[in-house]
């Protein structure tokens, strides 16, 4: 196995080289949760991965619940099923709130408080109410819980995400909602601990290998003894191949056929191609990792070619069209410009919007 082999087989799993997936839930599925702060990207990370797509059908999926999004892994936002929401919750919740509890202190959050704030929440949002965040703040404030405009309301938030009390709701114009969880995923059956950590762990390495356990234990914000409890309990179902000393595992069933080249993808910011990994050697050296540093933000919209991080995109949109700005670090042949063409155009197909791709800057 060689770094192109991992790359090529990390698009293939990720189902971006070849999208087979038909809907949001089952690309949502698949990856398990997909990082889901920047709402536009994220929206794109599932479409990309999608036979056909558009952002109305991801937005109208999100709407009606069937991909929900919530403080889940890590201290971010990420999207997930209905089905797969409280299992993963009750595995990494406790997790968040460790990492989150310094904040707590500084924001004077202590446990009676979030506890009052998650009653005053919930009876608030009961018969499928959705209120947006400043509502939220709002029926804090008339409980007598100072809530403020900043960080405490953040935290009150994300900590009844992460105690299973609420979730997202249907976006109201370009505002978000938030909904209760009881009534957005209702009779949902929970693992036991042993359990959730087994499927977490068998699903990362399936859609994300080849992979190691130290990718896997900054992707899930699990602890290594944890990540490695995990994967012993389903390497049996894995492939292993040692590559300059690390264990890469991955699903034991390979992509058939001659692989198509040059393959180029326009990913997202924050796209599990890249979020995925503690070690993003196989896909870009550490000059890609300076030149996406430089334009100021290291996870960038990235542009991939033949699983090669080759530079970074912006989008403009106009009334009638999205304006794509490509910013190369290396020059391209012109069956790879092509191919990055067609990525934009698929894009601009996904936004329902013609494409102007603006000339590249390249290096000298």
């Amino acid at each position: 196995m060689t770094r192109l082999n991992i790359a090529r087989d990390r698009l293939h799993n990720q189902r971006i080289g070849a999208a087979t997936l038909r809907t949001p839930g089952e690309v949502v599925g698949w990856l398990a949760a997909v990082q889901a702060q920047d709402y536009a990207g994220a929206k794109w990370a599932l479409g990309l991965r999608m036979q056909s797509a558009t952002d109305n059908d991801i937005e109208r999926a999100f709407a009606e619940g069937s991909i929900l999004r919530t403080h889940l892994i890590r201290p971010t936002w990420h999207f997930v099923t209905p089905m797969d929401i409280r299992w993963m919750l009750a595995l990494t919740a406790p997790r968040v709130h460790a990492i989150n509890a310094s904040m707590y202190r500084k924001l004077e959050l202590n446990r009676a408080i979030l506890e009052r704030s998650n009653a005053t929440l919930s009876q608030a949002l009961q018969g499928e109410r959705q209120l947006t965040r400043d509502e939220l703040r709002n029926v804090l404030e008339e409980a007598g819980i100072v809530a403020g405009g900043g960080l405490r309301l953040a935290y009150i938030i994300m900590s009844a995400e992460l105690d299973e009390v609420i979730c997202s709701g249907a976006r109201r114009g370009k505002q978000f909602t938030y909904a209760l969880l009881d009534e957005r995923a209702p009779h949902v059956k929970s693992l036991e601990r042993e359990e959730a950590l087994a499927e977490l762990t068998r699903r990362y390495f399936l859609s994300r290998g080849p992979a190691t356990v130290r990718d896997f234990a900054k992707w899930s914000g699990l602890t290594i003894a944890d990540a490695r409890r995990g994967l012993d309990e389903v390497k049996a179902q894995l492939r292993k191949e040692v590559v300059d000393d690390q264990a890469y595992w991955f699903s034991s069933s390979m992509p058939s056929g001659k692989d198509v080249s040059p393959v180029a993808c326009l990913l997202p910011a924050y796209d599990e191609y890249l979020s995925g990994y503690k070690d993003r050697s196989a896909i870009g050296d550490a000059e890609v990792g300076v030149r996406l540093a430089a334009l100021g933000n290291a996870l960038s919209g990235i542009i991939v070619v033949d699983g090669q991080i080759v530079g970074a995109w912006k989008r403009t949109l106009r009334k009638n069209a999205v304006v794509i700005e490509a910013d190369l670090f290396i020059r391209l042949t012109e069956a790879e410009d092509y191919a990055v063409n067609q990525a934009a155009q698929k894009y601009g197909e996904f936004l329902e919007l013609p494409v102007i791709r603006t000339a590249p800057t390249s290096p000298a």
